[in-house]
């Protein structure tokens, strides 16, 4: 590997940050946004599921106990 100085190093990444696209704040906002509500979502879904199995587990064990 070739060894870089330390000012070409800065220059290559200053160079390179300066490519990058930054989201502006609508798309934040709407992403931030999404973010929060599939995770309610997924959130909801899993309490669900451990609602139907906790029944279930109850029932059987009911039925043997």
């Amino acid at each position: 590997m070739a060894k870089t100085n330390p000012l070409q190093f800065v220059q290559q990444v200053r160079s390179e940050v300066s490519k990058v696209v930054w989201p502006g704040r609508r798309e934040v906002l709407l992403t931030t946004g999404m973010v929060l509500a599939l995770t309610a979502v997924v959130a909801v879904f899993f309490t669900l599921i451990d609602l139907a199995i906790r029944a279930g587990l109850e029932g059987i064990l009911s039925f043997f106990g």
